[in-house]
C-alpha cells in the first residue's frame, strides 16, 4: 500500500500498524538524534534495524490527514528500553504499508497455562459472534517485537470489531462473563465500521444505564456522546 500516492488515506485508523520505507527510517532516525535522549535513539535503531512497525495514534486537528502532512505514530517500548513511550511523526510518504496487530489467537502461548483453555473458549464464543478480535497492548507488542513487554499484571487488550448495537451487547455481555476467570483483567475497544471505538466496559455501562454517555474515540479525537453505533 503506497501512502506516496494517497492510496489508502481515507482508511487510515487508531491502532493500525505501520512500517516505515529506508528513507522513512533515515529520516526519522535523524530526527530522534536532535530530540530523543539516548535510551530513546538506541529503541528506535533496533526498530528499524528489524523493520518493526511503529503504531497509528490519535492525530491532531479535526479534520482529514493531509497528504502532504503528518503522521502521528506511537511505539510503546519493551522493557529493554525501560517502557519509554515515545511520541513521532513521519511525512506520509515515509510509510511503506499498513498492517494490523495480531489475531487474538496468536497470544495464546503467552498467557498463563491456566488461562489458555479459558481464552481458547472465549475466542471460539467470539468467532460465533462473529468478532474477530486482534491483541494489542503488551500482549500485541511482544507478538510483533519478540521483545518482553508483558509484566505479571499487564491486562489482555483486545481490538473487537462490530457492526451494531446488539452485536456490541453480546461482545460485551460476553467478555463481562470472565470477570473472576483465570484470564487476565479484560481490556480493549469496540470498534464500529465507521473506525468509532467505546471502551467494552464503558459501553456495557452505558448500556446498563449506569452512566449517561460514553467515551468515544477517533482518529482525529475524542468526545462524549449520548450514543454510537446502529
Amino acid at each position: 500500500m503506497s501512502m506516496s500516492r494517497g492510496v489508502g488515506l481515507e482508511a487510515l485508523r487508531r491502532h493500525q500498524l505501520a512500517h516505515l520505507t529506508p528513507a522513512g527510517w533515515a529520516g526519522l532516525l535523524a530526527q530522534s538524534g536532535a530530540s530523543f535522549e539516548p535510551m530513546a535513539q538506541d529503541c528506535l535503531h533496533f526498530w528499524a534495524e528489524h523493520d518493526l512497525p511503529l503504531v497509528v495514534t490519535r492525530q491532531p486537528g479535526a479534520g482529514r490527514v493531509d497528504p502532504q502532512g503528518q503522521l502521528a505514530l506511537g511505539l510503546p517500548a519493551p522493557a529493554a528500553w525501560q517502557r519509554l513511550r515515545l511520541a513521532l511523526q513521519v511525512p506520509l510518504d515515509s510509510v511503506a504499508r499498513l498492517g494490523e496487530f495480531p489475531p487474538a489467537r496468536q497470544a495464546l502461548p503467552l498467557l498463563p497455562a491456566l488461562a489458555r483453555a479459558p481464552m481458547q473458549r472465549l475466542l471460539d464464543a467470539l468467532q460465533v459472534l462473529d468478532c474477530p478480535a486482534r491483541v494489542h497492548g503488551s500482549h500485541g507488542w511482544q507478538l510483533i517485537s519478540g521483545q518482553t513487554c508483558l509484566r505479571p499484571s499487564s491486562d489482555l487488550d483486545l481490538c473487537l470489531p462490530v457492526q451494531d448495537r446488539a452485536q456490541a451487547d453480546a461482545v460485551a455481555l460476553l467478555l463481562a462473563a470472565q470477570d473472576g476467570s483465570a484470564l487476565p483483567p479484560l481490556d480493549g475497544e469496540l470498534v464500529w465500521p465507521d473506525c468509532a471505538a467505546v471502551a467494552w466496559r464503558e459501553w456495557a455501562a452505558w448500556r446498563a444505564g449506569r452512566t449517561r454517555e460514553v467515551l468515544v474515540k477517533r482518529l482525529h479525537g475524542v468526545t462524549l456522546e449520548r450514543g454510537v453505533g446502529a
